[in-house]
């Protein structure tokens, strides 16, 4: 659209456009959020001195934090480490165990609280078993015992695991049969 257009299509809409007036007091609203406004822009200066403090101290907090995480992750190493094929075996057994553990969490009631208890207490010994596995992997340069025995820990925390569920499907067996018996008496 040309110049000539807009300046003819206003002319022809002139009268159209202002069909209200605002209110009386319009003016003096509008100049008291002004002048409110103005105050809060001049005690703004006063957060500016504080923002690159800020900003430095932010950047010196994420190098500290990023230091101390890669130092912790170089004094251990784990399967996913060593080759490809271990870490696809890694990712499988860690997988497995969060089936698992979510699976007892699901079968879980007040006659399996004992089981799941003392479950999950040998998982954490087993855990426990396998960080040191992993500082001895990363001093023994991948020593293949050291990852057989890794790959052992993933197998008896699954083993514990199903065999815990298995207590707990029978414990709920159990249950069913008394209350059968305790329903046709």
């Amino acid at each position: 659209m040309s110049k000539d257009n807009l300046d003819t299509l206003f002319e022809q809409f002139k009268n159209d456009f202002d069909l209200e007036e605002p209110s009386e007091n319009h003016q003096a609203r509008f100049l008291y959020k002004l002048s409110n406004h103005e105050k809060t822009v001049q005690k703004k200066p006063k957060l500016d001195f504080w923002k690159p403090l800020l900003g430095i101290a932010a950047s010196i907090l994420l190098l500290v934090v990023l230091t101390f995480v890669n130092q912790k992750s170089n004094d251990a190493r784990d399967l996913a480490s060593v080759s490809q094929e271990m870490a696809e075996t890694q990712d499988f057994f860690t997988s497995s165990i969060e089936l698992e553990l979510k699976k007892i969490t699901d079968e879980s009631s007040p006659e399996t609280q004992s089981l799941i208890k003392d479950a999950l207490k040998q998982m954490t010994i087993l855990e426990n078993d396998y960080e040191s596995l992993k500082k001895d992997l990363k001093e023994s340069d991948d020593d293949k015992r050291v990852i057989y025995a890794m790959i052992s820990n993933f197998q008896k925390r699954i083993d514990l695991l199903k065999n815990t569920l298995e207590q707990i499907n029978t414990v709920k067996q159990l249950k069913n049969i008394t209350n059968e018996n305790k329903a046709t008496i």
